[in-house]
Parts: C-alpha cells; sequence; structure tokens
C-alpha cells in the first residue's frame, strides 16, 4: 500500500478548503453566466418579435406588447427556475438540463394561453406563438454553447473536481480509465481507498483502505467521494461516512450495480421502512413509441425535401467522377433482427467488396467492425462525403419507408450480427438509426467496447428528449468531422 503524503493536518484541511472554495466559486460563476443567458434570450426574442409585427413604432395600441416584452425576460427567469432548470445537479453533462427547459417552454406556453382565456385577453396568438418559441429555442442554444465550452475547458484539465474513488481494485481500474476517457464528466480521480488485501495494481494513490475515507480526502485535498459497489459498503458503513464528509460539504456519490441505467428509470420506494431502488422497464413498446415513429417519418419527409438541392447535387458528383451506379445497397440488420437494405451515396470504387479480403489485415479496428483510416478502395470524392457524412443522406430513404430510425445503434451488418455476444445484441431491441450516441461521441474513433456500451445506453434510456439532443450534437460532430473515414 502507498504510503501517506507526510503533510500537517491543518495544511491539508486549508488545502481542500481551498479545493472547495474553487469548486464552488466557478459552479456560482456558471450559474450566473447561465441566468444572464436566459435574461439576453427573453430580451432578445421579445424585441425581435415586436419590431417584426410592430417595427419601430410604438403606438397606444402595441403599447401593451411592449409591455410584454419587457416583462418576457423575468418571466422566462421564473418559469425555468421553477423547472429547476438552475440546480447544479441537473447541469455541465447530460439531457436533464435540456429537458427542463423544454419543459418549462412548454409550460409558459400553455400558461400563457390559459391566462389569456381566462382574463379574456384579446392577445394576438402570432404573437405568442413566436415570441415564447423563440425565447426557450435561445435559451437552449445558449445553454449548449455554454456546456461546449464548460467541456473544452475541462478538456483542457480546468474546473474539474478532485476524487477520492472507493471500491475494489478492479472496479476503480475501470471508472478510472472512463473518467480519463470522458473528461467532459469534470471528474479527476486523484486516489483511491481499496481493501486492505489488493494486488497494487492501480496506477493511482492509494490512500488506505476503506475506514480510511475522510482522512484521504484531507490528503489528496478532495472534494467528491465516489463509492463503487461492493459488499463491504453497505447502508450503516454509508450513512456513517456521508455524516462525515457532509461535515466538510464534500459530496458522496455512490456508484450503482446497474450498468447504464439513467435516472429516469430509477424511484426510490419505501418497503417497510427500507428504501428500496425500484427500475422501470425501458420504453421499448407503447404509445410513446408510436409517437416516436411519427417524429421520425415526419423528420425524414422535412429533411429530405430540405436537402433536395444536395442530394441532387452529391448524386451528380458521384455520376461524373467515378464509374458506377450513385446508390450503394447493401443488407443490413434492423429490429428483431429483420433484414433490411440500407441506401447509401456510393463513396467506394465498384470493387471495394472484391478487394476487402486483401485487405483484411490492414484493419485498425478492434472488435467485429472494419477500418482503415486512408481505405485505397474510397475514392476522392468519397473521402469527401464521408468527412461531413453526406453519404448517410439517402438513408433518410430507409427511414421515410419505417426500416430505420432518425436516432439509434448503428445499422450493423450481418457477418457482424452472427458474431455478437449474447449482450450485445440487445442492439437490436430497436431500430437502427442514421445517428446516435456512438456517432456524436467519436464514431470510428471509438474502440468496439465503448461503442456497444453507448448504444445499449441508448437502448435503455431512450426518450425524444434524448433523440432531440442527439441530434443536436449530429451538427457539431459533422463540423468536427472527427472519427469520419
Amino acid at each position: 500500500m502507498a504510503a501517506r503524503p507526510a503533510t500537517r493536518p491543518f495544511v491539508r484541511v486549508r488545502g481542500r478548503h481551498a479545493a472547495m472554495s474553487r469548486r464552488q466559486r466557478w459552479e456560482r460563476s456558471y450559474v450566473r453566466t447561465l441566468v444572464l443567458c436566459d435574461l439576453f434570450a427573453g430580451v432578445a426574442a421579445g424585441a425581435a418579435t415586436f419590431g417584426l409585427r410592430f417595427g419601430d413604432e410604438v403606438t397606444s395600441y402595441n403599447r401593451w406588447y411592449l409591455l410584454l416584452s419587457a416583462l418576457l425576460p423575468m418571466v422566462l427567469l421564473l418559469v425555468l427556475a421553477v423547472s429547476r432548470a438552475y440546480e447544479r445537479r441537473y447541469l455541465f453533462v447530460g439531457t436533464d438540463e435540456y429537458q427542463r427547459v423544454l419543459r418549462g417552454g412548454i409550460g409558459l406556453i400553455g400558461g400563457a394561453a390559459m391566462f389569456s382565456y381566462a382574463l379574456d385577453l384579446d392577445l394576438a396568438r402570432s404573437y405568442v406563438l413566436v415570441a415564447l418559441p423563440t425565447a426557450i429555442v435561445t435559451a437552449g442554444v445558449l445553454r449548449f454553447a455554454l456546456r461546449k465550452q464548460l467541456h473544452r475547458s475541462r478538456s483542457r484539465g480546468e474546473r474539474l473536481r478532485r476524487v477520492i474513488v472507493v471500491g475494489h481494485e478492479l472496479s476503480v481500474i475501470g471508472i478510472t480509465r472512463q473518467l480519463r476517457r470522458e473528461r467532459y464528466h469534470g471528474l479527476e480521480v486523484v486516489g483511491c481507498c481499496l481493501p486492505p488485501q489488493h494486488d497494487g495494481a492501480v496506477d493511482l494513490p492509494v490512500y488506505g483502505t476503506f475506514d480510511d475515507v475522510a482522512t484521504a480526502v484531507d490528503a489528496a485535498d478532495a472534494d467528491t467521494v465516489v463509492v463503487l459497489s461492493c459488499p463491504e459498503l453497505d447502508g450503516v458503513v454509508l450513512r456513517r461516512l456521508a455524516w462525515r464528509l457532509e461535515r466538510d460539504e464534500v459530496d458522496l456519490v455512490v456508484a450503482s450495480a446497474l450498468i447504464d441505467v439513467a435516472g429516469a428509470r430509477t424511484t426510490i420506494r419505501p418497503f417497510d421502512g427500507l428504501p428500496m431502488l425500484h427500475v422501470e422497464h425501458p420504453r421499448l413498446h407503447g404509445g410513446i413509441r408510436l409517437v416516436k415513429e411519427l417524429v421520425d417519418r415526419l423528420g425524414a419527409l422535412l429533411l429530405l425535401m430540405l436537402f433536395g438541392p444536395v442530394l441532387l447535387g452529391v448524386a451528380l458528383c458521384v455520376r461524373i467522377t467515378s464509374r458506377g451506379p450513385v446508390l450503394f445497397r447493401q443488407v443490413r440488420v434492423g429490429r428483431d433482427g429483420g433484414e433490411f437494405r440500407i441506401f447509401k451515396f456510393r463513396s467506394m470504387y465498384v470493387d471495394a467488396e472484391a478487394r476487402l479480403a486483401e485487405l483484411r489485415h490492414l484493419n485498425e479496428h478492434d472488435g467485429v467492425l472494419f477500418k482503415i483510416r486512408d481505405d485505397p478502395r474510397v475514392t476522392p470524392v468519397g473521402r469527401w462525403l464521408r468527412r461531413f457524412s453526406l453519404d448517410e443522406l439517402p438513408q433518410l430513404l430507409n427511414v421515410l419507408g419505417g426500416q430505420m430510425s432518425l436516432v439509434g445503434p448503428r445499422p450493423p451488418l450481418p457477418q457482424e450480427v452472427a458474431a455478437y455476444a449474447d449482450d450485445v445484441r440487445r442492439r437490436l431491441a430497436v431500430k437502427p438509426g442514421m445517428t446516435g450516441l456512438w456517432q456524436v461521441s467519436g464514431r470510428s474513433d471509438l474502440s468496439w467496447e465503448e461503442a456497444v456500451r453507448l448504444d445499449l445506453r441508448y437502448v435503455e434510456n431512450w426518450s425524444l428528449s434524448l433523440d432531440l439532443v442527439i441530434l443536436l450534437r449530429t451538427m457539431t460532430a459533422v463540423v468536427r468531422s472527427s472519427g469520419a473515414y
């Protein structure tokens, strides 16, 4: 076991308090910036809507709307506060923040409609249906931009929480690797506490055993403790640890043994005085899935009309630059193992499939996927299409036909599915998608294990708001073009 740093107690306490002060300072600053962004969204939406509706002339008729435009920023702020869109537990990562902004916006529009109806106000519907959605959308976009800025600063090692991980060695190694890979979560593992008997395989400072967590926090100047699932840390021990950490305002995070099950599916229910964690089944069927089907079909139709000129331009480029058909058709596996033909713009030469065997030894991807960064089978135009994912646009026809979804796991090949382990087959419980968590998190740069984990996370925790967030992230992923080859 590694020796603890020989630091005087009062120095360690000062360091911990300094760490806590730094964290609390940037978190408060972040929330203040959120408030300013939301105020700006309300001001901009009110001013723009009033200007478009009435111009720059104030009359006795539109003076009432001028007052509404002036009140909109404060009303928006109040609605978002009631929706708990400023609570730190919902900020920084995840989709909860955007869900609460969306719910607050829907409530604001509904409340405005009921208010005007109840008081019989002669309120122009066009004004309400433009100003309020514009304010909500602007607030969401500004929050997204602010979060991306936070994630960039975390990738540089800034605004990170200092974490002590408590658990068995293999679990500690696993969570440490994941947090180092996904630094946008903002958790920097600075040490760990292990059982008395361990192999010494962790590349972290070991600050003692499970009985030494509180002193480990002092020694490492940590502000967060992550407790992994292990039998030694039962309810009584965790309760005592929570009391001890509470005195120093150190956050306690207990990692569930349920892998990739989001909080929306879990609720705490008392049973004879004992809190029980109840896990709901994922929403794979029912009415909400019919809503997803409708959104997919309508979305695909609108996108086909929107990108019509782009589709024609790309088809012309493919046709005149290389021999062969414009569209590439390939058998893929869809929901519940059913096969279908996927459509793509052809980005390879016509003999690409025949040359696969001679290139198999150059595979740069692990698992069942075959990927080469500089694949000689890809045409010059094809490289450009893949860089901006334009070769994927014909899949909108598959979405319109009900074979695919706008968002979902990657559509696999039959030979890939034949090599799936039992757990991986869970990906086939939903329709494959044009984009998904795998695509917006690095695409081909991710390992096979990580790609599977992201797809399974999507299957287990699907929601319409998650789809919306993934679609928004897809735009930034396409612009970055990282992992696209």
